[in-house]
């Protein structure tokens, strides 16, 4: 939930990819009482390490601190810490709509047109459309087609890249071993 003293946060968690991850990185939430926004989980750019996409309403003091539990984990390798300036991001958004919607008139087209949409599939009786942005043109969007049928909806989480040049694991592994190197 949002209030005035928390803030949106995006947390990039890279990890091996191991049965029950997941639920010790969701443990952590549930025990701090901190509500995941929006979760995505991916391969990241390197082989064999995986990337949960996690945003949530905390305080930067909550924030901190629920980064240093996730990293206690076996298989976790590092949490990154965003605030919405630091990261590029998207969603996707599917609808469906009966045809006879879209074929009843130009106002369907005419909202697909207007909100960078596109249209995926036809059939005799359903159209699903697509949209990719930020959850608030998404559900903008669903909002002026609810009135013509939207039968379902629904949005992934959260994609984010950093705004930094290189991915910041690989960055971090290679402090990991440049330290290793010269302990030995």
């Amino acid at each position: 939930m949002k209030t005035p003293d928390k803030e949106e946060f995006t947390l990039s968690v890279y990890s091996e990819n191991h049965v029950g991850l997941l639920n010790q990185i969701t443990t952590v939430f549930t025990r701090r009482h901190i509500n995941i926004e929006s979760l995505t989980t991916s391969e990241s750019a390197i082989t064999g390490i995986h990337k949960f996409t996690i945003v949530v309403f905390a305080t930067a003091d909550h924030i901190e601190k629920l980064a240093k539990q996730i990293e206690k984990r076996i298989d976790v390798l590092k949490v990154f810490v965003f605030r919405a300036d630091e990261i590029i991001h998207q969603e996707i958004a599917l609808y469906k709509v009966s045809t006879g919607s879209l074929l009843g008139g130009n106002e369907i087209e005419k909202l697909v047109r207007r909100y960078g949409a596109r249209i995926l599939e036809i059939t005799p009786e359903f159209t699903v459309i697509e949209k990719t942005g930020h959850k608030e043109e998404t559900q903008e969007l669903f909002e002026k087609l609810d009135p013509y049928g939207v039968s379902q909806f629904v949005r992934s989480g959260r994609i984010a890249i950093t705004k930094t040049k290189k991915e910041l694991l690989e960055n971090y592994l290679k402090k990991l071993e440049t330290d290793q190197t010269q302990l030995n």
